[in-house]
């Protein structure tokens, strides 16, 4: 019999060797049961474990032309790396007329459907402006490639009206504790709801920079500009109540987490 060719013998070698890591090569030489428990310890400390944490992103005071107000965009998460549980919360308060002109809240369902992204999906019930609303939500937040931190979802409200955000943000380290973060945030809506000033189309967009400080990872104090603009029928709807297509502010703020 014809001796096989040595390189028939080192292919065949590595045949094997990949079946039985794909098997399970542990498992060849251990009770299953112990396999099972030494999986289960692996994937508890690998990832497993559950935590909990609170984020203020965006806390700030925005001024322009004299006319203040302040913003907030927070999110509380609990679960391991595979599933989570999140509140999210964002809105405005105008300080001329002493009343909150936008709030949300959110609560989410997170599934990691690849390394860097989840999928979410929940509820959303927006209590300001009146009357409430109520939403469907689902979305994807992650991280994509060179280091742009997104957070995209649509939304269908309980008449059936779809609608969409879109964010994006990137921290550009100037040094290890001075962190200039461009941001964008666009608005998009399926049909008009005039009721609550929304055009159909793009709706609006924000644009930004903060520059910030880290004291601590979780404490840093940051100054910056915001651009907002509003298109379409959503520009027409806002000049009819005195309110600008277009509108620059300068704005201080914090960010925090634990």
């Amino acid at each position: 019999m014809k001796p096989l060719h040595p390189c028939a013998l080192l292919i065949g070698s590595l045949l094997a060797v990949g079946l039985a890591y794909a098997e399970g090569a542990a498992g060849v030489h251990h009770d299953e049961s112990a396999m099972a428990a030494a999986r289960a310890h692996l994937r508890t400390h690998m990832g497993g474990q559950r935590f909990a944490m609170a984020a203020m992103e965006r806390f700030e005071y925005q001024s322009h032309e004299g006319d203040g107000r302040w913003l907030w965009d927070a999110g509380v998460s609990y679960g391991s790396d595979l599933h989570k549980l999140w509140l999210k919360t964002e809105g405005e308060y105008q300080v001329e007329a002493n009343a909150a002109e936008e709030a949300e809240l959110q609560a989410l369902y997170s599934r990691a459907i690849s390394p860097y992204f989840d999928l979410q999906l929940g509820y959303r019930v927006d209590l300001e402006p009146d009357p409430e609303r109520h939403f469907f939500v689902l979305g994807v937040q992650g991280l994509a490639p060179y280091w742009l931190e997104v957070d995209a979802a649509a939304f269908v409200s309980e008449d059936g009206d779809l609608s969409a955000r879109v964010e994006a943000e990137y921290d550009l380290f100037l040094t290890q504790r001075l962190i200039l973060q461009p941001r964008a945030e666009m608005n998009l809506a399926a049909q008009d709801v005039s009721d609550y000033g929304i055009g159909s189309g793009v709706s609006t967009v924000e644009a930004g920079l903060r520059l910030r400080y880290e004291f601590r990872r979780q404490f840093a104090p940051y100054v910056g500009v915001a651009w907002l603009g509003r298109f379409g029928e959503t520009a027409d709807l806002a000049q009819r109540h005195g309110e600008q297509r277009n509108a620059w502010s300068v704005l201080g703020g914090v960010r925090f987490w634990f």
